[in-house]
């Protein structure tokens, strides 16, 4: 039940950053040849059962954003026979601290013969937050081995695992994900 937990609130990353926006990142198998994959299927996502309605839920819209995204670049899921790549993601998170140093500001203004001035110091703060980190897995079946991964990570917020959001960090994490067809990515 805990890891269930620790999966929702992490993919509620995919729209939580209220500052800057996540960083994607991606690794890529330089030996892979991308121009001969067509089809793409499901492997099992890890420590996911899918078996109660709010994780089904969320695990139906990253699924969902992934097949848009594959279909976006030239690929076609299958569900008989092999595929060419497998599909697997995960979500993670974790307890994060920021720190905030002792800020001093320093004013000085006038006003027609009037001079004024003041000095504000700010005390330092600790503000804990949860990171949530969105990974997919794409995985050459014929070799069983990796050939790409892409992922993302960004505060977590409330309200983020609707559709849309998590469409917006599936596109982000896989933005780096090649064309099909193209054997440059």
């Amino acid at each position: 039940m805990r890891g269930i937990a620790l999966a929702l609130i992490a993919a509620t990353l995919v729209a939580g950053c209220a500052t800057a926006p996540p960083e994607a990142q991606s690794n890529r198998d330089p030996a892979a040849n991308f121009a001969a994959y067509s089809t793409f299927g499901w492997g099992p996502a890890p420590d996911v059962s899918g078996a109660e309605p709010p994780l089904r839920l969320l695990d139906q819209n990253i699924r969902a954003a992934i097949v848009e995204e594959m279909r976006r670049r030239g690929y076609v899921e299958t569900t008989t026979g092999e595929p060419d790549l497998r599909i697997v993601y995960e979500t993670k998170s974790a307890e994060k601290v920021e720190s905030n140093p002792v800020r001093v500001g320093i004013g000085v203004g006038s006003w027609g013969g009037n001079v004024g001035g003041s000095v504000n110091v700010g005390s330092p703060s600790l503000r804990h937050y949860r990171e949530g980190t969105l990974v997919i897995h794409a995985i050459d079946t014929r070799r069983n081995a990796e050939v790409w991964e892409g992922r993302i990570s960004g505060r977590i917020s409330k309200g983020s695992t609707d559709a849309a959001a998590v469409s917006t960090a599936v596109r982000a994490a896989m933005k780096d994900f090649p064309v099909r067809g193209s054997d440059r990515g």
